[in-house]
């Protein structure tokens, strides 16, 4: 006796849950692989509060919790080279920051708190709105970010000056796409990695969308 055939039908529909399986196991894989810092859920209020209090209701709270991911993962204590806490001030911008925001930022130390996980987040907002202002010639509000997550990463002169390079070479300096492509001094691995910190943040805001909403730098999210 000859060996029943299934349905084409059948065959398809079994093909069909086949493949939806693998693929939310894939999903279930890049969940794992990819998830907030355990610590990061403990900080989540004071972000949400610093982020309104700055911007309003309408705050980045993903991209700002993106940013400070990429900072230091979550970690108050963590330290660079040059920068310490959860945003990772240097001590001169911490100063500078209590020296301008003395309400804000400066009850608790003239020299500032970096270290100060509720200080730092504010300090952080507070310092991006400042960049995200001085932007306000961006082409786009995607680019307007790009520009100021440059400026805190390396510095707002060496955004005008790459802007002024770009300029000077036919490329429009309103345009992060154009000026991403112009150095104007910086040595290589610094001018690397400023321009891989918004990609990273990019990447990063992802994981925290369920906290408040995203920029869309390149188109997402």
């Amino acid at each position: 006796m000859s060996a029943r055939r299934l349905p084409t039908a059948a065959v398809s529909t079994l093909l069909a849950i086949l493949m939806v399986g693998a693929v939310l196991a894939a999903f279930a894989s890049m969940a794992h692989a990819a998830s907030t810092p355990p610590q990061a859920e403990r900080y989540r209020r004071d972000l949400i509060r610093s982020a309104r209090y700055v911007f309003g209701m309408t705050a980045p709270v993903a991209l700002l919790a993106g940013q400070v991911h990429q900072e230091s993962a979550w970690n108050p204590m963590a330290k660079s080279a040059y920068a310490s806490g959860l945003a990772q001030f240097t001590p001169g911008t911490a100063r500078d920051m209590a020296r301008l925001h003395p309400q804000d930022l400066g009850r608790s130390s003239p020299s500032g708190a970096p270290t100060d996980p509720r200080w730092a987040l504010l300090a952080l907002c507070i310092y991006d709105k400042s960049l995200y202002d001085a932007a306000a010639f961006a082409a786009t509000d995607g680019d307007r970010w790009r520009f100021a997550l440059w400026g805190y990463n390396g510095g707002w002169g060496w955004v005008q000056k790459d802007r002024a390079k770009a300029k000077a070479l036919g490329l429009n300096p309103n345009s992060a796409a154009d000026v991403a492509q112009v150095n104007n001094g910086r040595a290589a691995e610094f001018f690397r990695e400023n321009r891989n910190y918004d990609k990273a943040i990019d990447r990063h805001q992802w994981l925290y969308l369920p906290w408040g909403p995203g920029v869309a730098m390149r188109g997402v999210p």
